[in-house]
């Protein structure tokens, strides 16, 4: 790479023995629309009640066994419009996408762009329409709008497979697993067995016992426990395999899901798992990812630094807003990342100073206090009391959620107050023109003569030290400023409506009766945060 070659890294194909694996079936769908019950169905076990607010946050990944004794991996995707990298990750680790569609709700935005991530994969969909039980419930409507997004429905001669299924009642269940199994059958998956193993993260967590724990998939080869692994930038020894119920294996087959114990620090979600032969060959290729990492993190940063301190003459200079990153799990650090970028403005650029998994610490509120920056926590347990009182004393803002339409709406509001405006012209008041009165100059040191327009306040309120506009038959005459506001012949500074005054405006002396003036004031308007019902949010300036 140093002499300017293009390395990629094609993974041993040793081994001979190549058995058919179960498929890896990954289900995507709008959020709502009922992802996870149906894989509750299908596993008998209650996971949506355990979800914050009924929505998936992360990635879920397990094994459900058949009566007829083939077994499916599953992948259950998160709906919501941040987690549009994830549901990218599941269609590129996969082999189905089983494509969730709610019977009452028909095709929305995450629909599609599930399509999407399936097609630009190459992998076959096979659609569950959900919700069947429900009385609004339509499937021939769902179906005629995955026709018009281009889907090639086996109702209609394509190949496609359209299952009807109700996950709370628990109907139509049989005849997605045939499909899937039917499906799998005709892409022939076979992966060899023997020799290095060949995987994928899914996910990565910090465990305060054990450490970091990676969610892998592996595809072919076997992941045997007490090998060398270099995953991204990390490395480490598997002190420890477990499936996906907690079990201790000692190798990990294709298409099993599996949690792996023992590497030093967190790798990316997406991250390629490469077995090697010794430590020293593993720490070698970890100092020199993670120089290279880094070498490209501070690239990046100093690219944006330089867009946004380029401002043209007429655009004002952006406010910047700092923010702190915590959360669960790495797949989920970055689409929370990714979500809080999306509410950049033209007047705020919302700047990612750091991002960590696991809870709010004692650092995190010292880095906040030197560059100004707010914690944001999604997912993670409170801080402990000490960390919330430095917090307080400080000034900093901590975020604490656990459901991404939260964070989105109070981060969306926080922006709007940082944000530092754009000054415009507004109306304050509208005076009719009822008569014209003419004071002589006396001598020449009083000055020239002057107008008076004497008017009646119809709207709003006028303020002496305000610029006035003359509008005549609805068109600007002229503007200029207030030199003199007068009531019942006393100086005043404001006339409310109803009221009459007379006014004399710089240099202007041909007032005609009901001619209209207008009172106008600089306001501060600030940015408005908007929040679609598909979940997409941003800043409107």
């Amino acid at each position: 790479m140093e002499l300017g070659f293009n390395v990629r890294r094609i993974h041993s194909s040793e081994g001979t023995e190549i058995l058919p694996r179960p498929p890896v079936v990954t289900v995507m769908g709008h959020v709502d629309h009922g992802k996870t019950s149906l894989l509750d169905a299908l596993r008998q076990t209650s996971l949506v009640a355990k979800e914050a607010g009924g929505i998936t946050q992360h990635m879920g990944a397990f094994v459900v066994g058949m009566s007829t004794g083939a077994s499916i991996t599953f992948l259950d995707t998160p709906g919501h419009a941040a987690f549009s990298a994830m549901r990218k990750r599941g269609a590129a680790v996969t082999d189905i996408v089983v494509l969730v569609v709610a019977a009452d709700d028909g095709v929305m935005p995450q629909t599609l762009e599930a399509i999407a991530h399936a097609n630009a994969a190459n992998v076959p969909i096979v659609v569950a329409i959900n919700k069947c039980d429900k009385p609004a419930a339509d499937p021939e409507r769902v179906k005629n709008q995955l026709g018009a997004e281009g889907l090639e429905l086996e109702d209609w001669g394509g190949k496609v497979q359209v299952v009807e299924v109700s996950a709370v009642k628990k109907t139509g269940l049989d005849d997605l697993e045939v499909a899937l199994l039917l499906q799998a059958e005709m892409m022939n998956l076979k992966a060899r067995v023997d020799g290095p193993a060949q995987a994928y993260v899914v996910e990565a967590r910090l465990d305060k016992g054990r450490g970091p724990l990676t969610t892998a998939i592996v595809k072919a080869g076997t992941l045997v426990c007490g090998q060398h692994v270099v995953v991204g930038h990390e490395w480490g020894r598997i002190r420890a395999i477990r499936d996906m119920v907690g079990k201790s294996t000692d190798k990990a087959r294709p298409a099993m899901p599996v949690e792996i114990e023992g590497l030093k620090g967190l790798p990316m979600a997406g991250d390629d798992i490469i077995v090697v032969d010794s430590e020293e060959r593993a720490r070698m290729l970890s100092s020199g990812r993670k120089k290279k990492f880094e070498k490209d993190r501070v690239r990046k940063i100093n690219e944006e630094r330089t867009e946004n301190l380029e401002p043209s003459e007429d655009v004002p200079k952006r406010a910047e807003m700092p923010v702190i990153v915590k959360a669960d799990v790495q797949g989920t650090v970055q689409a929370v990342t990714d979500a809080l970028k999306t509410l950049n403005s033209p007047q705020l650029f919302v700047n990612v100073v750091h991002v960590g998994v696991g809870s709010v610490t004692q650092s995190d509120v010292d880095l906040a206090q030197a560059c100004g920056a707010c914690i944001v926590g999604f997912n993670v347990k409170s801080p402990p009391t000490s960390v919330s009182q430095a917090a307080t004393q400080a000034g900093i803002k901590i975020l604490m959620h656990s459901i991404i339409y939260h964070l989105l709406d109070d981060f969306g509001n926080l922006v709007v107050d940082k944000a530092p405006g754009t000054f415009e012209t507004q109306v304050a008041g509208e005076a009719e023109v009822l008569n014209i009165f003419e004071l002589k100059g006396r001598s020449k040191a009083k000055g020239d003569d002057v107008k008076i327009a004497g008017c009646r306040v119809i709207d709003g309120c006028f303020t002496r030290s305000s610029t006035m506009r003359l509008l005549r038959s609805g068109e600007v005459v002229f503007e200029g400023s207030c030199i003199s506001l007068k009531r019942e012949k006393q100086d005043v500074d404001t006339v409310a409506k109803g009221n009459e005054c007379g006014l004399v405006i710089r240099d202007w002396h041909d007032f005609q009766v009901g001619d209209i003036i207008q009172c106008l004031e600089q306001v501060l308007v600030k940015p408005k945060f908007i929040s679609s019902e598909s979940g997409t949010v941003r800043i409107e300036c």
